[in-house]
């Protein structure tokens, strides 16, 4: 196969007999220099594979009965690495994935118009054949890489770019009794190999700085050993170059030529065959004459090539051992010498072996062409295998995720190692156990199914990731943590990827797991851990990422939601109506945010939740509707109606045939619903829900301000309501007998045998409310001690005494039932509270319904009886009412208030305006400046034009 050429050196076999591919043929015979080769049928073109096997097959879809596929999976196996372009003018994506599934190496899909044809052909066809000439050069590396470190007898140092020592082989390691390990980073020429005496240093150093400059450097020097013995070395150092002819190593190789040199002292006054020998003896000598014949063969030459010295003889030429051609005769004759001629040779068990040749001219016993020949197939193995990790490396820092660095690790395996089962296990610290994220073919076939592994320590992988300590074996059935003794895995590598996992590689031979494949299978798990926690710190960067635009796209929609209430808090403020409050809180939800928005309220009659306000488009969504308040209905309305909670809907889509409604809202885009009560004061105004198009639009944060913004909309409704019943003319007065002893004015009307009026309430706070009474038919000291006596009351003043009783302030300890009357529209006229029993007259505007009101009283009181109801129409009054409380302060009818129940006004004047003004907890200025205020406003009201005619009222002021 053309390993080394482009397309110009390639034999090309066309198959088939479409119009278009004689296009093609004729476009590769005038654009390039490949050897053409056509055949019509699928037989003829086995044949000619067999016999003359082409670098690459272009064959037709359409062949004589039967198609290009066919002819693509006859191809003997000796030939599956044959690369196959496959054309098909009809194609279709089923041919393509047939083709695929057969192991083409490219499809082409022929347009109708094959004007370019050829030109697409001989693009894909040059990718075919360079790809495949790629391959087959890894594969003759990765058949050599083996033996990278094996030779015994030359002590191995691999130096980075600047000199510093990275690692050294075995035979080096027992040159020296320093822990190597210690040595790595220090310059080569300063280590313990080398003495600083007699300028062997120097030597080192010079042979080194030479290969720094790209070329090869040689010296034989001189090294201390034990017991003062010094040992003699042939040093040689070789650069190692990228694709781009940048140095990234230095291979430094040491031979022990002691005894070499020795024999050459001993025997330098001897023949001159043996001293010139002996002199270039770096590995095996061979001397031929001039037509190749051998005159002299040296007795190590089994070392390389494996044959005995006599088998070598019987070769005849040396073109059979080296190759034709090995060096240009004129330069020998111009240099004398020609150094580190690489060549490869086969030796007796088939075994390639790439050499360093150096070629002198000699003349001794007949010869005149000395080859001393050094075999430097480790070294190139080593060296592929470096370069191989450097692209590995190189690859990982564009993987993106763990998986896919450990597929990249197990592809790359074969090519570093040499070791063709491989597998790579992630750790999931979640489940903790290790799971089988990639792993070769060759591994499965060997091992079967690789389980998940529980991360305990009993098994090989969970051990050796645990201890974080590589595991060797040359026979893994002798570890007594192998789980799977089924398996034809002999020679085993673990090695742990930090806290990411473990790799595995082996081989179903015993003892393949050497030194050298050890430091690489320690140097690959290396580069696999910083890729991985490299992957891992950017995953982490990329959360932290997301963390961030969650917050801020949350900050963003919280600004819209807080904008919104807002808005609608001012619109709520402004609204004189329930009416403008129902539809200024759905146009404001509605605009740019949701798509649809109403409120409705129930009907007690038929218990229906009846929308009052809508906004948004809603499609017709709320039309024919009916929605059942009961709870028995499901839509979402419905759940918060009947429950008082809200109902939060995330995704419409789940569930969607169990509920109706669901469809409805799909097909209007609606796929997240809220729906939340409007209530105040346990009193309900109906129900709020939002329609949004998107799924989960309503997070923890919108719920929480739209419920707010429904209590914010029911206080407002319940405002709307007192403000109502206060300034409505027609009203139904209703009467109730009250029979519960823990009513304060009922317990105090009791306790003391006296009759309680309600006569109205002041100032008001969370904590309670103060209100005045007035006691007839018994001391108000008497009653004043006895409230003293009551938890209910945290403070009483006597306000006024009279002949009949008098009045008293008293300050409750929770607020006055009349507040929630208030909250719920109605209006608290008069209570009475006499020994026998309570009476409660209370005022509804015809806009609440009495039923709510009744059941309210009942909810306050333990025992209730409905007395009276009937219908009044105080329009003046109302008016009149109305208008002086809108000028009023609640603290400026606090203080006349309190002036009117404490004579002041009466005359003689029973009480001061100090005294007022004390009880108050006033100045006296601050008192007579209040009562004229209110005096005056009461006069303008009374006296306004539009109320001449009105009659004074004679309302009592109620707070």
């Amino acid at each position: 196969m053309n390993t080394t050429g482009g397309i110009d050196s390639a034999s090309i076999l066309f198959v088939g007999e479409a119009a278009w591919l004689e296009r093609v043929v004729e476009t590769f015979a005038d654009r390039t220099g490949a050897t053409i080769g056509t055949v019509a049928t699928k037989a003829a073109a086995l044949d000619r594979i067999r016999d003359a096997p082409p670098d690459c097959v272009v064959v037709a879809y359409e062949l004589p009965n039967e198609t290009g596929i066919d002819l693509l999976r006859d191809i003997d196996q000796e030939r599956e690495r044959l690369p196959v372009v496959l054309g098909a003018q009809s194609g279709s994506e089923s041919v393509a994935s047939e083709a695929i599934g057969a192991g083409v190496t490219d499809y082409v899909a022929v347009p109708d118009r094959t004007a370019s044809v050829g030109e697409t052909f001989l693009e894909r066809t040059e990718r075919a054949v360079l790809a495949a000439g790629r391959r087959a050069t890894q594969r003759d590396r990765a058949r050599q890489f083996d033996a990278i470190f094996d030779d015994a007898r030359t002590a191995t140092w691999v130096l980075d770019p600047d000199g510093s020592l990275v690692r050294a082989n075995r035979t080096a390691r027992e040159l020296i009794d320093t822990d190597t390990d210690r040595l790595v980073g220090r310059p080569f020429w300063t280590l313990p190999w080398w003495p600083e005496s007699d300028g062997t240093a120097e030597d080192v150093r010079r042979i080194v700085e030479t290969a720094l400059d790209g070329r090869y450097g040689n010296a034989v020097v001189v090294r201390s050993a034990a017991g003062d013995e010094s040992r003699v070395v042939d040093l040689s150092v070789r650069p190692v170059t990228n694709d781009r002819g940048e140095i990234v190593s230095i291979v430094a190789e040491g031979v022990d030529v002691t005894e070499r040199v020795d024999l050459e002292r001993d025997l330098r006054a001897s023949e001159e065959l043996h001293r010139v020998t002996l002199n270039n003896m770096t590995d095996t000598i061979l001397i031929t004459d001039e037509a190749g014949e051998y005159t002299y063969v040296c007795p190590n030459v089994h070392f390389i090539f494996g044959y005995t010295a006599e088998e070598i003889h019987e070769m005849g030429s040396i073109d059979e051992l080296l190759g034709e051609d090995l060096f240009d005769r004129e330069a020998l004759e111009r240099e004398g010498v020609l150094k580190n001629i690489e060549c490869t040779a086969t030796d007796s068990a088939g075994r390639e072996h790439t050499l360093l040749v150096n070629v002198r001219e000699v003349d001794i016993q007949d010869g005149s062409l000395l080859y001393s020949c050094r075999d430097i197939t480790k070294r190139k193995q080593r060296e592929a295998a470096l370069t191989t990790l450097q692209e590995t490396a190189r690859d990982l820092l564009y993987a993106e995720t763990h998986r896919e660095i450990a597929q990249g690790i197990v592809d790359d395996a074969p090519n570093v190692l040499d070791l063709d089962a491989s597998a790579v296990y992630l750790f999931d610290a979640e489940a903790n156990h290790l799971e089988p994220a990639a792993y070769s073919g060759r591994m499965e076939s060997l091992n079967g199914p690789l389980p998940t592994v529980h991360a305990d320590g009993t098994t090989l992988p969970s051990h050796c990731f645990l201890e974080n300590e590589p595991l060797w074996f040359d026979d893994v059935h002798e570890s007594d943590r192998l789980d799977n003794r089924a398996t034809d895995l002999r020679s085993a590598i673990y090695v742990p990827l930090g806290d990411h996992g473990v790799f595995v590689a082996g081989s179903e031979t015993v003892g393949a797991v050497d030194e050298i494949t050890r430091e690489l299978a320690d140097l690959l798990a290396a580069t696999a851990e910083a890729a991985l926690d490299r992957v891992r710190r950017e995953s982490k960067l990329r959360e932290q990422d997301r963390t961030l635009q969650r917050q801020n796209e949350q900050l963003t929609r919280l600004n819209r939601i807080n904008e919104t209430i807002r808005e609608i808090d001012r619109a709520v403020v402004r609204a004189e109506t329930r009416e403008e409050i129902y539809h200024a809180v759905c146009e404001r939800l509605v605009d740019d945010r949701y798509g649809l928005a109403w409120i409705g309220t129930t009907d007690p009659a038929d218990g229906t939740l009846d929308p009052q306000a809508r906004a948004g488009d809603g499609r017709g969504y709320l039309d024919g509707r009916t929605f059942d308040a009961s709870g028995a209905g499901t839509e979402p309305a419905e759940r918060t109606a009947a429950t008082g909670s809200v109902t939060n809907v995330s995704n419409v889509a789940s569930g969607l045939r169990e509920e109706a409604w669901r469809k409805d809202a799909l097909t209007r885009d609606y796929l997240s619903v809220l729906s939340i009560p409007l209530v105040y004061n346990d009193l309900s105004h109906g129900v709020l829900t939002v329609y949004a198009e998107t799924q989960d639009a309503f997070d923890e944060t919108a719920r929480a301000v739209l419920e707010e913004l429904g209590e914010t909309i029911a206080a407002a409704l319940s405002a709307i309501e007192r403000k109502n019943a206060l300034l409505t003319t027609a009203v139904t007065r209703v009467e109730f007998a009250v029979e519960d002893p823990s009513f304060v004015m009922s317990r105090l009307a009791r306790e003391t045998g006296c009759t309680l009026s309600y006569e109205g309430g002041l100032r008001q706070s969370a904590e309670g409310s103060h209100v005045f009474v007035t006691v007839e038919g018994a001391d108000p000291a008497a009653v004043e001690s006895a409230a003293t006596e009551l938890a209910a009351v945290d403070d009483v003043q006597r306000i006024s005494t009279n002949e009949n009783g008098g009045i008293l302030r008293l300050g409750l300890a929770r607020p006055f039932f009349a507040l929630d009357l208030a909250d719920h529209g109605a209006v608290c006229r008069e209570v009475v509270a006499e020994p026998t029993g309570t009476t409660l007259v209370v005022d509804v505007p015809e806009s609440v319904e009495v039923q709510n009101v009744a059941g309210l009283v009942r909810d306050l009181f333990s025992e209730v009886e409905l007395r009276a109801k009937q219908t009044l129409d105080h329009a003046g009054e109302y008016d009149f009412y109305a208008k002086f409380l809108d000028d009023v302060t609640e603290r400026q009818l606090e203080v006349v208030q309190t002036a009117y129940y404490s004579g002041f006004f009466e005359s003689p004047r029973e009480s001061t305006g100090e005294d007022v003004a004390a009880a108050l907890d006033i100045s006296p200025p601050a008192f007579y400046q209040h009562s004229r205020t209110v005096q005056r406003k009461l006069f303008a009201a009374l006296f306004d034009d539009d109320n001449l005619s009105v009659a004074a009222p004679q309302q009592r002021f109620n707070n």
